[in-house]
């Protein structure tokens, strides 16, 4: 039933002022929660700025720098166009055609997300050594970061309305035209925000650069403060990489001005009919087949080929089952928190947008761009001086997890009350109830799979996180991906597969649960029906 009657029944007048009359709470609670995520930023001001300006002058002048420069907005281009091209094309094939198997391919083609970023580069390195330098990057990165496209591009698809592409064909254009002027718009959003997660996760990604020996700032970062404990010249050098997330995410805000509206909300949609490929369907199949085979067989062979070799190994070796128990404790943990605390933000920037909503939200994502090492320091620096107790505890490894990962809660959340009509809470409202009331048993539900989108995502990407991990574990505690990096670090991949195989099971169903809440239920076209 449409919510445009009881709209008008309210008036938009009585609306408005209830939309004036926000609460000083949610601003407060917001607000709160964004300081306590932008702590990492205000650690890396404070550290470079005890050099003093003349230091930092002479830091960011070395030639080091113009190449790590280069290093990194080369990579982070490319890596980001070719998920973009991959990731449409594959969520159009199985979207809006009549290619065999689907669901199917649906599935697997989201499954590299279940792989971790390091896992991915141990595969590919392993097995074929001369995977090194850019374009073992640009091949190990586009593999696993192409999902983060492809599954909002498919949502948006499956969800799209055909009048839209019927009207574009009753004026006379062709297949191509259509494409290209009336549906790829409207998976602009989608896109754009796919584009702006890879873009943050390589400017902040250190593990499988290391294994293919490619030096951007992340794997700088990590030298300066693992080898020579410089903090300071470490901390300049994140500056650069803020800055770099400040302009992609002014670049995606950008494309969000001029990309305009694309759901007529209040109106009913249906899907559009799949398109017919003919003598395509053979060559898409195959196409679809190489990627799947590409990004997902090539883990697969990887590691079952290093567990069946064995498991010898130089160091001592440890409880896999212990390790598990304790990623999944910490993992699960963290992801609650983190889509806790993206709830106020999120319904902060729905409810009332502004300049405070839309600063919060972008301070917010520019956290996923520092490396996990300066996120971990970070953590480090505030316990020592403000929550002593906690140093070295389970405590601290939490907050981390919760910083490096609240954009991803942050960006579910907000796709998920996106999809909310505006003024189903006044609506709510008008009849007494209370805003806490409103929240949940009105507001909460409405947006349940984006909360649980949230969840999956933090949990799945906590339990494959390496860098910060390293440093902020507690003592005499180990997780999958510590083990997994002790055992590679020494060459000893047959020891190194079984951690890499957990890692991958435990993130499987949460990557399933991801791609089920994102796309949500097939809807039948009329040929299907």
């Amino acid at each position: 039933m449409s919510d445009q009657p009881f709209l008008k029944a309210i008036g938009p007048a009585a609306l408005r002022r209830r939309a004036s009359g926000a609460p000083f709470a949610l601003p407060l609670v917001a607000a709160a929660v964004a300081v306590v995520v932008c702590c990492p930023l205000v650690f890396v001001a404070m550290q470079a700025g005890q050099s003093g300006w003349a230091s930092v002058r002479q830091l960011l002048g070395r030639p080091l720098v113009t190449t790590l420069l280069w290093h990194t907005v080369e990579l982070t281009v490319t890596v980001t166009a070719a998920t973009l091209v991959i990731g449409f094309c594959a969520a159009f094939l199985t979207q809006r055609t009549d290619i065999p198997g689907r669901r199917v391919f649906t599935v697997l083609l989201a499954m590299p997300l279940a792989v971790p970023e390091f896992v991915h580069g141990y595969c590919w390195v392993s097995l074929f050594p001369s995977v090194q330098g850019f374009w073992g990057a640009v091949l190990v990165m586009t593999t696993s970061l192409y999902p983060l496209v492809f599954l909002p591009a498919a949502a948006t698809l499956r969800r799209g309305d055909a009048a839209t592409e019927e009207v574009a064909r009753s004026l006379g254009h062709g297949r191509w035209h259509i494409l290209w002027r009336v549906t790829l718009p409207q998976t602009r959003p989608a896109l754009a925000g796919g584009a702006l997660l890879v873009s943050l996760y390589l400017l902040g990604e250190y593990g499988a650069f290391a294994m293919v020996r490619y030096t951007t700032f992340a794997t700088a970062i990590y030298t300066q403060f693992e080898t020579s404990f410089d903090t300071v010249s470490a901390s300049v050098l994140a500056l650069v990489l803020i800055v770099l997330a400040v302009l992609v995410i002014g670049a995606e805000a950008g494309a969000g001005r001029r990309r305009g509206r694309v759901v007529r909300e209040g109106a009913a949609t249906r899907p559009a009919d799949p398109l017919r490929l003919g003598r395509w369907t053979a060559p898409a199949v195959v196409g679809l087949a190489a990627l799947v085979g590409t990004t997902l067989g090539v883990p697969v062979y990887a590691l079952g080929y290093w567990l069946a070799k064995g498991n010898s190994s130089t160091l001592p070796s440890a409880s896999i089952w212990s390790a598990t128990a304790t990623t999944a404790g910490y993992a699960l943990v963290s992801a609650a928190i983190a889509t806790a605390a993206a709830v106020p933000v999120a319904l902060l920037a729905w409810r009332h947008p502004g300049h405070l909503s839309v600063g919060i939200v972008r301070l917010a994502y520019l956290t996923r761009a520092l490396p996990g090492i300066a996120v971990a320091l970070a953590v480090v620096f505030f316990a020592i001086r403000y929550a002593t107790p906690w140093y070295q505890q389970p405590p601290m490894l939490v907050a981390g997890y919760v910083v490096l990962f609240f954009p991803l809660a942050l960006t579910a959340v907000r796709a998920s009350l996106a999809q909310v009509p505006h003024g189903v809470e006044d609506v709510a409202r008008s009849l007494g109830r209370r805003r806490l009331v409103v929240l949940g048993r009105v507001t909460l539900p409405l947006i349940a799979p984006g909360l649980a989108a949230s969840f999956a995502m933090v949990a799945l990407t906590a339990s494959t996180e390496l860098t910060a991990t390293l440093l902020l574990h507690p003592t005499g505690t180990d997780t999958l991906a510590t083990r997994f990096w002790s055992y590679t670090t020494g060459l000893a991949y047959g020891a190194a597969a079984p951690y890499a195989a957990m890692m991958t099971a435990l993130s499987v169903p949460a990557v399933v649960l991801l791609t089920r809440r994102t796309l949500g239920p097939a809807r039948l076209s009329k040929e299907e029906a």
